[in-house]
Formats: structure tokens, C-alpha cells, sequence
């Protein structure tokens, strides 16, 4: 194809880049791309607002290269997640073979070491996620004065609250003199607000309204029990051909519902934040190159993930923001090509499907399903987070089940204790006391490793009664101690303090 006739080459795109996009089929600009990248080669700052899929990375990308090789300054591209980041770097690397240009990735759970020697070398692109950018920083192994472009990619995310601490520092170290763009699918006005401040009369390119959703897919909602929910899904998996991709709500709910579809023959694996980068990375592979049917995730994978030719996407559980259900149904139906989205509603969560309605400006089809919930069973979906401070698992003195009294086993005889028997306290008594009264004043014996069980009036040595023995005062021989000199720093507020229940009592305790 002569390069005059390419849509690239008309948007004033170079000649390698356009031979190179060539050489991987894309020819034809999408309406961002068309839009944005005449307004960005010409330095000027932009906010594009797309449909996900659109090829918005492009957008971005092109001007990024062809002004780096000019200007040979440094651009920086703000990600979200750590797989968007790795999948604008490839695609990045792939355009800019013809340019000698090198890219740097800087994303956590990756070494700091190896992200160090390539930062030493002075890439041309840095691609990042805020946190380990800003981890950077704080050990000066980086400078950002010679960055002359930013990026920030999925900006709602990434000008939310949450972020904007990180986002404020690293621009504060930028230069003033910038080219700055903004990419994403939703923009909300308080957000745009904010992104304005910090840009120098941007040109707001939107080619379809927010919260637009793409045409070719088809969008269902099923009224659905929660404890129903799985059967459900294994009904639509055995109807459905192809690749499909679960979202759920919390990283615990991804893990137990792979497990469960595991169990139930289909080959399925997971991708959340408690996944290593290469356990990610090697999910990620594997339901691209088809190995694995069935990638369960939570909204990690919602924003810019681009694998090709997914049939389906289950919404297992509704997304926490109603804007998350644009990006999440946008994983299918990419670059023209038809897709399906399902979503489970539990009958209390109309609202959410009435805001969901709103934001697409579309009413969904829905229907009813027909099974019944499922009984509890061990290794059933459970839709609960831990208590705030189980630690099951550990033993420090207490049963890995929990905090009860009487909920930790007998232990055995090679315990550093003796095993318990019936209650751990004694029932109150009917005088009114709490506890009964303790007879006897000595401890018990010490034999090997343990303490052997106290009986009222035992001896510190032999455990045998001896009823006339006057009481332990305390001091050696009877004698009282000699009083301690007071240390005029002993309670000091700053001075460190053992908690009380580490206190013994005003009496030492015998040998």
C-alpha cells in the first residue's frame, strides 16, 4: 500500500512510523486517533475522550516519538496498573524500532535494581505507575528535569483522590515548559477542574459522550441471587464458545471463585492485587494465548487490558464505581468486533443497575434466572471479608481459629502448658465474686520445660501442703527490699513504657 494513500501519513505522521504501522496491518486512523494526533504533533495540549478499545495508546504514542526524536528530551506516560504500563511499552517498542529510542519501565513488584540500570542509561520514554515512581524519587535515582512530555493514560483513575498526593509531587518536579495529554473514557468535571490547572489551554477532543459504551456489544443483566450466582455462571460457560472474562469485586472473591471453576473442570486462573507481577504476568499470557478459557479478576484488569478476541465478559459482581462498568464490558467488542457482557444483580441492588443505566444513557434487557440458591458448603463463594485482625494460622499461645477462651484445642503433654480441661475460669461463685478466692500463695512447680498445675497450698518445690507456712512478703529471707533510688525519667511520657498487662504485681513472685 503507497504510504501517500495512509490515513497516518495524512495526519502528518513520519514516514517510518507509518512503514512500520503498515507492516502490522493498521492503516486506517480510529476517530481518536484522527482527532488527537494532528493537535499533539503540533505541541499543544490535549484531553481525549474515547470509547476503551479505540486505540487511544496510538493516539498518544505517535506525537510522543516523533517528539522526543526532534526535541531529544525525555517523555514520562502515567499508568494505573502495572499491566497497562507493560502493555504501552510494548507497543511503544514495536513503533519506535525505525527511532533508536529506548523505553524504560518503572511499575512495582518489578526490581528496583534493574529499574535503576535503565533509568542510569537515560531512556527516552519512561513508562510508570505513581507509587514506584515516587519510590524513585524519595532515593534520588531519578530526575524528572528533562521531561518535556506527560502523558497521564486512564486520567479519571489517575487524578482521583487517591492518587492525586503522588500525581501533585511528580508534577511539581516536572518543568513548567511541558506538553501535557490526557487520555480516558470517562471525565468527570470536578476531575477536568483539576486536570486544567495544570494544563496550558487544552483542546478537549471527545468522539463520543462519556460513559459510551460500544455498539457491537451485547449487554445483559440476570436477576440473581447471590449463593445462585456460580450455577448461573457454569450454565453460561458451558452455552458460551470462547474466551470469557469474570470480574468480581474483592481480590479473596477472585481467588475462590478460580478455585471453584478449577474444581468444576474448567480451566480458568486469576489476576488482583495479591498476585506477584509474574504470577500476573504469566495469568495474563496464558488467557492470551489461549491455554486458560476463563480469567477471573477484579477491576486491575478493567483499565486498558487489550487481549483480542474475547466472547464474553461476566460481571460477577457489580462494580464499587459506576464508571467501572465502562471499562470493564469494554474488554470485548475491541476494534470492531462483536462481544457480550452479562451482569449478576442480586435483587437489592437495583439502584446500582438504575445508575449504570444512566451513565450509558441505555435500558438493559434482563431477565430472571431459574436456579435456586445453593446450600453453604466448605469451599463455597462467600462474599465476606476476614474479621479485622484474624490471624489464622499463627501460634502465639492461642489456637489458629481465633481469640476464644474456649476455643483452642487440648494441648498435648509436650506443650510449654498443661492442657486445659472444661472452662478456662472457673463459674462465679454465689457470693457475688467474679473469681474465688486463691488459696495457697506459692507457685506452682517447674518441672522441664513446663509448669505443672497449681493446688491450693503446694510448695514451690515439692507441690506438697503446708498449711503453716506465713505468707510470701516479698525480699530475700522475709526481709523487705531496699527501697529503690527514683529515677527522674522512669515515667517519662517519651520514655518507652511496657504495656500493663506485662506488669507483674507489687509482690515478685517466688523462685
Amino acid at each position: 500500500m503507497p504510504l501517500e494513500s495512509s490515513g497516518f501519513a495524512a495526519l502528518g505522521v513520519s514516514e517510518k512510523l507509518v512503514e512500520a504501522l503498515t507492516r502490522r496491518g493498521i492503516t486506517i486512523p480510529s476517530p481518536i486517533q484522527a482527532q488527537a494526533i494532528p493537535h499533539a504533533i503540533d505541541g499543544k495540549d490535549v484531553v481525549g475522550i474515547a470509547q476503551t478499545g479505540t486505540g487511544k495508546t496510538f493516539a498518544f504514542g505517535l506525537p510522543t516519538l516523533m517528539r522526543i526524536s526532534r526535541t531529544k528530551g525525555q517523555a514520562l506516560i502515567l499508568l494505573p496498573t502495572r499491566e497497562l504500563a507493560l502493555q504501552v511499552d510494548e507497543e511503544l517498542k514495536k513503533a519506535a524500532m525505525g527511532f533508536g529510542l529506548r523505553t524504560a519501565v518503572v511499575i512495582g513488584g518489578a526490581s528496583m535494581g534493574m529499574q535503576k540500570r535503565e533509568l542510569g542509561a537515560k531512556p527516552h520514554v519512561i513508562v510508570a505507575t505513581p507509587g514506584r515512581l515516587n519510590d524513585h524519587l524519595e532515593q534520588r535515582t531519578m530526575k524528572l528535569d528533562l521531561v518535556n512530555t506527560l502523558i497521564l493514560d486512564e486520567a479519571d483513575r489517575m487524578l482521583d483522590m487517591g492518587f492525586w498526593p503522588q500525581i501533585r509531587h511528580i508534577l511539581d518536579l516536572i518543568p513548567k515548559e511541558r506538553q501535557t495529554m490526557l487520555f480516558s473514557a470517562t471525565m468527570p468535571k470536578e476531575i477536568m477542574d483539576l486536570a486544567s490547572k495544570h494544563m496550558r489551554t487544552p483542546i478537549r477532543i471527545e468522539v463520543a459522550p462519556q460513559g459510551s459504551t460500544a455498539d457491537r456489544v451485547e449487554q445483559e443483566i440476570v436477576i440473581v441471587e447471590k449463593r445462585a450466582k456460580f450455577a448461573e455462571l457454569k450454565e453460561i460457560l458451558e452455552a458460551e464458545l470462547g474466551s470469557v472474562l469474570v470480574f468480581t469485586r474483592m481480590k479473596f472473591g477472585a481467588k475462590r471463585l478460580a478455585l471453584q471453576l478449577v474444581k468444576a473442570g474448567f480451566s480458568a486462573d486469576e489476576i488482583h492485587g495479591d498476585r506477584s507481577l509474574s504470577q500476573r504476568k504469566m495469568a495474563l499470557a496464558n488467557f492470551k494465548s489461549g491455554k486458560v478459557r476463563v480469567l477471573v479478576a477484579t477491576d486491575i484488569a478493567a483499565r486498558g487490558i487489550d487481549v483480542k478476541g474475547i466472547a464474553l465478559v461476566v460481571n460477577f459482581d457489580l462494580p464499587d464505581q459506576t464508571e467501572d462498568y465502562v471499562h470493564r464490558i469494554g474488554r470485548t467488542g475491541r476494534a470492531g468486533e462483536t462481544g457480550k457482557a452479562v451482569s449478576f444483580v442480586q435483587p437489592d441492588e437495583k439502584n446500582e443497575i438504575r445508575l449504570i443505566e444512566r451513565l450509558i444513557r441505555t435500558t438493559l434487557k434482563s431477565r430472571v434466572s431459574t436456579n435456586k440458591p445453593e446450600a453453604l458448603v466448605p469451599g463455597a463463594y462467600i462474599e465476606r471479608e476476614p474479621a479485622r485482625g484474624y490471624r489464622g494460622g499463627q501460634s502465639s499461645g492461642r489456637s489458629s481459629g481465633g481469640y476464644g477462651r474456649n476455643a483452642a484445642p487440648a494441648r498435648s503433654s509436650g506443650n510449654a502448658y498443661p492442657a486445659r480441661t472444661g472452662s478456662s475460669y472457673p463459674a462465679r461463685t454465689s457470693t457475688g465474686n467474679a473469681y474465688p478466692a486463691r488459696t495457697g500463695t506459692s507457685a506452682p512447680a517447674r518441672t522441664g520445660n513446663s509448669y505443672g498445675s497449681r493446688s491450693a497450698g503446694s510448695t514451690g518445690s515439692t507441690g506438697s501442703t503446708n498449711s503453716s507456712r506465713p505468707p510470701y512478703k516479698g525480699g530475700s529471707r522475709g526481709k523487705k527490699p531496699p527501697a529503690r533510688a527514683k529515677d527522674p525519667v522512669e515515667n517519662h511520657p517519651e520514655r518507652y513504657q511496657p504495656p500493663t498487662s506485662w506488669r507483674r504485681g507489687k509482690t515478685k513472685r517466688p523462685i
